[in-house]
């Protein structure tokens, strides 16, 4: 699970939440409506609810704060730390990733936010089936994450952040693996999901498949 990018984690641990307030010009756009985003995958969540990519613990709050019971899990150690740090006894985050974790017994809900795109498609496939052996009928994934519509959609955003000179953004878009809608779709309906995306901003999606 793109744990390659592990380094990557590590330099946005102390920044990450400055971020998400909108301070960092270049990523603003990606962040838009944040808190909005956090509750639309708050509200499509029921019972026990895994959460993959905890981060700095912002969804996980508020997953808690709704009444829902929450398994965390996060590989980036510093991540973690500041993640603990907020929640206390709350929650236990533990040391995994989308394709590697502990067996977890009794899952609802699977969600994420801005961390399925650290895998390739062909590992994206791959964690999408062992949650369809996971979850019973009904249960559900969440995931918020930047995604295209199409590929031509994902060059031209590439090429917007060279033009607005936002580089560092632009290198994330060439290097970590975004996707687009039609390959996710695929893959959900593929492994027993139905599939539905709304959009949050320019960049995030939300997407919501439902264990057939």
């Amino acid at each position: 699970m793109g744990r390659e990018f592990l380094d990557v984690f590590e330099q946005w641990a102390d920044s990450y939440d400055e971020s998400i307030g909108g301070q960092n010009r270049e990523y603003k756009e990606v962040f838009w409506g944040y808190d909005q985003i956090l509750d639309s995958v708050t509200a499509r969540s029921k019972g026990h609810v895994v959460e993959f990519g905890v981060g700095t613990g912002n969804l996980t709050i508020n997953l808690l704060n709704a009444g829902l019971i929450v398994t965390g899990i996060e590989p980036s150690a510093p991540m973690r730390a500041i993640a603990e740090t907020k929640l206390g006894t709350n929650v236990k985050i533990i040391d995994g990733d989308f394709l590697h974790f502990p067996e977890i017994i009794n899952v609802d809900t699977i969600v994420s936010t801005y961390a399925f795109h650290h895998l390739t498609d062909v590992e994206k496939e791959e964690a999408i089936a062992k949650y369809g052996k996971l979850l019973s009928k009904g249960g559900r994934i969440v995931f918020a994450d930047t995604m295209f519509e199409s590929v031509e959609d994902y060059k031209n955003a590439i090429v917007k952040a060279r033009e607005e000179g936002f580089h560092n953004l632009a290198n994330d878009l060439e290097t970590e693996y975004y996707t687009t809608i039609p390959i996710l779709k695929t893959i959900l309906e593929k492994n027993g999901f139905s599939a539905r995306f709304s959009r949050c901003n320019d960049f995030v999606w939300l997407m919501e498949g439902e264990k057939q």
